[in-house]
């Protein structure tokens, strides 16, 4: 009969540990591919020391291991021209010179969270990501054992049978004393994250590594090897570095944290940040460009442009961070009654951090700061007055702006602070306005007087806007007019857009004309119509297909000074004619002379049955009076239809004709496009002069 086997139980103060359990129950995002290649190389950096060497006679090297590709293939069979894909990184082989895989070490590694580094900041998890990215992990260490004679030992680590394949300690004569760490097999989805070139991974692992670099004594030599390719991390950290590093320290709640000012060359980050520690090892790292005002961009040095990092190290975030290192068990923001005094949130250490990075940078961001206003003020001057008003009660820390930032973008950010002032100020004005029936004091007068002062400013902020929309419009007018590189004019539909969309009646106008540029009345209209058939007009009665340029029926239901019995007074019809610049054909017949074509169409509207919009008659409607406006240049055909055939008199600035028809109760102007645009400039000139903008 076999003799029935035993099994031990644990000890009394020992718990047996499922390493597939443990597995799942440790995170790494695939954001994180690269952790257990730092987490390796952190361990080697500690053999070193563990070792008693010198900094100087330390030695890790990281070899990339990559899988051989078929080559890429045109149809024929032939092999593409071009460069060589890198191939896929499968694993890493890191090596080191540190003390190896000794008993102590041994029984460690077998000991899941294990204690024996956490002096040096080791949690005992750093080879449970390992097996998260990879398959199987081989380790090969020749170490000193008893007496410093040279022993080895190779097992493997894998997920499903844990330590297996272990030799037997052996002697290591003839063998160099180096510990072998392979990570084999690198998961697809973790691969795709960590990229492929051999400098990106060691300008990662430099950056993760940054702090033993940067400590007094340094850092061992840490090559990373990719075929022929060698990078040497201390020719990155020489070549990343812009200046020596600072150390500084703050006190948070009676938490002590330390803090070290980098510079980096440009070449080497195209960002500031700061980055929270955690057992020397960089945990997390966040983007604060625009967080400071003046920090944004590089920062311009005589010694050469750099970016700003912070690393920020303390007891406290040693203890609040989580095993494997992705993050800290911290909340975001406090929240009142729920901490006690020495709690701390991340927004308190983040502000606090920022603080202390404004104070290290005052002198290089005073520059920036004032380019920054000056890149405001001058947006605001000449593109977008609209501002103006409201820039007093912006902070000054809140148009932190880049010089270099473009006019879109500029204008977002000026708008959503004019926005959040017309919130505050309706929000402002319902509780002003609810306390009128309170009993006037001081105190109420000057909320008073400071609600009204803010809403004219932000009533002024409209009026800008106003206006310089019209200066755009006016330019592009006066652009549209003269003659392009082909040496052609532009056609009549681009200016007729400009002061109307074409095809459109009152109705389907999502935006208000600009009929201003040829008077400032016909801004106020009933009706109104572009490019329309006189026939489809709601207004009229006529079966006519002929469409004017613009077609405009004033009817003032309400005038300022009334008559008694309030009788409807009479309506205007305006029509507008516009032709192509410099266009020399003008002959007679309504086709080829814009008056008699303008005075046509507003006879044939007259012979319809005329109404408002709303269907209500117009009494004495064949009395309407009529304005017809023709917009073109004045050349010599047009101004001999003028003279000689309309009996049209020159206005006094030579840029145009007028002449009242009396037989069609109809006033007839010719506008030269130049009169127009000086004419709107003039009208317009007191309003840019207020605002700054130029008139001409």
């Amino acid at each position: 009969m076999a003799a029935k086997k035993t099994v031990s139980e644990p000890a009394g103060n020992t718990m047996a540990a499922d390493l597939r359990g443990r597995l799942r129950n440790t995170p790494l995002p695939y954001t994180s591919a690269l952790m257990p290649l730092f987490e390796a190389v952190v361990n080697s950096i500690h053999a070193v020391e563990e070792a008693g060497l010198e900094m100087g006679d330390g030695s890790i090297t990281v070899a990339i291991q990559r899988q051989a590709r078929e080559p890429e293939l045109e149809f024929d069979g032939t092999k593409k021209p071009g460069p060589e894909p890198l191939e896929d990184i499968v694993g890493f082989t890191i090596t080191d010179n540190g003390i190896g895989f000794n008993r102590t070490n041994m029984l460690s590694f077998q000991t899941l969270d294990s204690q024996h580094k956490v002096n040096l900041g080791g949690r005992g998890i750093g080879r449970l990501l390992w097996l998260k990215a990879f398959d199987r992990v081989v380790v090969d260490s020749v170490f000193k054992g008893e007496g410093d004679a040279l022993q080895r030992r190779t097992f493997e680590f894998t997920a499903s049978r844990g330590i297996h394949n272990e030799s037997p300690i052996q002697a290591a004569t003839g063998h160099p004393h180096q510990t072998q760490v392979r990570l084999q097999n690198f998961n697809p989805r973790y691969r795709q994250q960590a990229g492929k070139r051999a400098q990106s991974i060691a300008d990662h692992l430099l950056e993760h590594c940054l702090w033993y670099f940067i400590r007094e004594g340094g850092a061992p030599k840490i090559v990373v090897v990719d075929g022929a390719e060698r990078i040497d991390l201390d020719t990155v950290f020489a070549e990343h570095m812009h200046s020596a590093a600072v150390g500084d320290s703050l006190t948070l709640k009676a938490h002590e944290f330390d803090l070290v000012h980098v510079k980096l060359t440009t070449n080497s980050s195209s960002t500031h940040t700061i980055g929270l520690c955690a057992d020397r090892r960089l945990v997390i790292e966040e983007k604060i460009s625009g967080k400071i005002p003046g920090l944004y961009g590089r920062i311009t040095h005589p010694d050469g442009d750099f970016v700003y990092s912070c690393y920020v190290s303390s007891e406290f975030l040693n203890e609040c961070a989580r095993p494997e290192r992705t993050g800290f068990d911290i909340a975001e923001d406090s929240v009142e009654g729920l901490f006690d005094d020495r709690d701390l949130s991340l927004k308190e250490i983040r502000e606090a951090v920022l603080e202390k990075t404004k104070e290290h940078l005052k002198d290089y961001l005073a520059g920036n700061l004032v380019k920054a206003k000056e890149r405001v003020d001058d947006f605001v001057r000449d593109k977008a007055p609209r501002y103006r008003p409201i820039l007093g009660r912006i902070a000054p820390d809140q148009l932190n702006v880049d010089p270099t930032v473009n006019d879109k973008d500029l204008d977002m950010t000026l708008h959503k602070h004019w926005y959040q002032l017309e919130r505050e100020l309706i929000a402002e004005g319902h509780e002003v306005m609810g306390d009128l029936d309170h009993e006037f004091s001081e105190e109420y007068q000057k909320r008073l007087d400071d609600y009204l002062a803010k809403a004219q400013e932000l009533k002024q902020s409209d009026l800008a806007s106003y206006v310089s929309h019209r200066r755009v419009i006016i330019d592009l007018f006066e652009k549209a007019t003269e003659r392009r590189e082909d040496g052609k004019y532009a056609r009549e539909d681009l200016l007729h857009s400009l002061i109307i969309k074409m095809r459109t009646e009152s109705a389907e106008l999502k935006t208000e004309p600009n009929l201003w540029l040829i008077d400032e009345r016909l801004a106020f209209h009933d009706y109104l119509a572009s490019d329309k058939p006189i026939s489809s007009m709601p207004i009229t009665a006529s079966a006519s297909s002929r469409e004017p340029d613009v077609a405009v029926l004033n009817v003032f239901d309400e005038p300022l000074l009334l008559s008694e019995d309030k009788k409807l007074p009479p309506a205007s019809l305006v029509i507008v004619e516009i032709k192509r610049p410099m266009r020399d054909d003008a002959g007679p017949g309504d086709k080829d002379d814009p008056i008699e074509q303008a005075l046509d169409y507003l006879t044939k509207i007259r012979n319809g049955e005329v109404t408002t919009h709303s269907g209500r008659p117009i009494p004495q409607s064949d009395s309407i009076p009529g304005f017809c406006y023709i917009l073109a240049d004045l050349t010599p055909s047009f101004k001999h239809r003028c003279l000689a055939h309309h009996d049209m008199k020159p206005t006094a600035d030579g840029m145009g004709f007028f002449k009242y028809k009396d037989n069609l109760k109809a006033y007839v102007e010719v506008i030269s496009f130049d009169r127009l645009v000086k004419s709107a400039k003039e009208r317009n000139k007191a309003f840019f002069a207020q605002l700054g903008l130029p008139s001409n």
